[in-house]
């Protein structure tokens, strides 16, 4: 998710964009082009008159409204105390702009708006690539120049998706009127979606101890459940995952694919391939396969190592594990594999508190977490990182079950 710099930060692309539109030499509107993000009554008052005004492109935000699709998409936040966090939703923007562009001479003003208008008609959803690249090339002239990079914009689950808006006569008149401006040749449109979250401390539920879970068969091939070991939810590396479905036998690799972070690991080859299951190693690979959601496939190979076949894709949940801890209370530090990338969210719950990882910048193997408080006493610890929980383990045979690790002592 984003923080609270995300809608600066989509201005701040957007503005960067244009500003290389406008500065490719293949560009002719007549003279250099200013892009600007401020009001439109600041611009009108700053321009020039007559033959000396300057060519000016601006982005200006005038209404920001809440994401219908994410707005009821996640439980309440709150605990029927009205008081203890239960967790963080994220705040679901759309961005809603006006894009005037102001000269004095003829048909200046149109050009303008024809190269802004073909640049958002030719990248209607920004690549993250590109958005981590204009935020790391700001001008100097922006004051928040040090903090955009750090928005989270580039790495938040939805990609900005660049829409036109449809304004009527009266709408545009009385928009105009409000921002006590002459109207300038202008474009509306909206960039959506914007998904903001503080990452604030929040009580942290225990895992399920026991599930019953009944699968109806499907028809072949494909596969119909992944069984990490021990109960769990998720595969730790160096874990044995079984995999059961229809017609597995013959299957030569295994894929997995985490699409957020744009990792595709080199398909390997499975432990065991029978009729109905396959069993396979996570493999422990720190630096190359981090903890996260992925998707898992089972590929099929002729005898000349083409492939021929592949399964459906099913979610596997790779999990972190926690190697070590350093206790300096509220601070608790602890090591843990795979590494943790800069833009995967972390979290640690101490008992029934959870807090975000401090800010770090590179793969990580350590990170700190700042507590609210931390009273002396043994906390069952988990690590979250990109909502998928490290493992606990469980004495079964006591009555009733009972966690027996990790604990951490304060």
């Amino acid at each position: 998710m984003s923080n609270a710099l995300a809608i600066s930060a989509v201005t701040a692309v957007l503005q960067r964009f244009l500003t290389v539109v406008y500065n490719d030499p293949n560009t002719h509107v007549g003279g250099s082009v200013t892009v600007s993000a401020i009001a439109p009554d600041i611009v009108q008052s700053a321009l020039g008159s007559g033959a000396n005004a300057q060519l000016q492109v601006n982005l200006f935000l005038h209404q920001v409204t809440h994401n219908s699709a994410w707005r009821n998409g996640d439980l309440p936040s709150l605990a029927s105390d009205g008081a203890t966090r239960l967790k963080t939703p994220p705040l679901a923007l759309n961005l809603h702009y006006l894009l005037t562009a102001y000269a004095a001479e003829d048909t200046q003003a149109e050009a303008l708006l024809g190269y802004a208008l073909l640049m958002m008609h030719e990248n209607p959803v920004l690549p993250r690539a590109q958005i981590s690249a204009a935020l790391s090339h700001l001008p100097s002239t922006n004051p928040l120049q040090s903090f955009l990079s750090l928005s989270g914009l580039a790495d938040q689950i939805e990609m900005i998706k660049l829409t036109p808006a449809t304004l009527g006569r009266e709408e545009m008149a009385w928009l105009w009127t409000a921002l006590k401006a002459d109207f300038r040749p202008t474009y509306a449109f909206d960039a959506s979606v914007v998904l903001m979250q503080n990452p604030l401390a929040a009580s942290f539920a225990f895992p399920v101890l026991s599930r019953n879970i009944g699968i109806q068969a499907t028809p072949p091939p494909q596969i119909l459940d992944v069984e990490p070991p021990n109960h769990q939810t998720a595969a730790a590396p160096g874990d044995i995952v079984t995999v059961t479905g229809q017609f597995l036998s013959g299957a030569s690799l295994v894929v997995l694919v985490n699409q957020r972070l744009g990792i595709q690991y080199p398909p390997f080859a499975p432990a065991s391939a029978s009729g109905p299951s396959v069993t396979f190693n996570v493999p422990n690979d720190p630096a190359n396969l981090p903890a996260g959601i992925y998707t898992l496939s089972l590929l099929f190979q002729n005898t000349s190592g083409q492939v021929v076949a592949s399964t459906n894709r099913v979610a596997l949940a790779l999990a972190p594990t926690i190697t070590g801890s350093h206790v300096a209370a509220p601070v608790v530090t602890i090591n843990c594999a795979p590494n943790v990338l800069p833009n995967q969210s972390a979290s640690l719950a101490m008992g029934a508190t959870s807090v975000p990882a401090q800010p770090f910048e590179t793969p990580a193997s350590s990170l700190s977490f700042q507590f609210p408080s931390l009273p002396s006493g043994s906390y069952l610890a988990r690590l979250r990182v990109d909502g998928v929980d490290s493992p606990v383990s469980v004495n079964w045979k006591a009555t009733p079950p009972a966690f027996t690790n990790p604990f951490i002592n304060v």
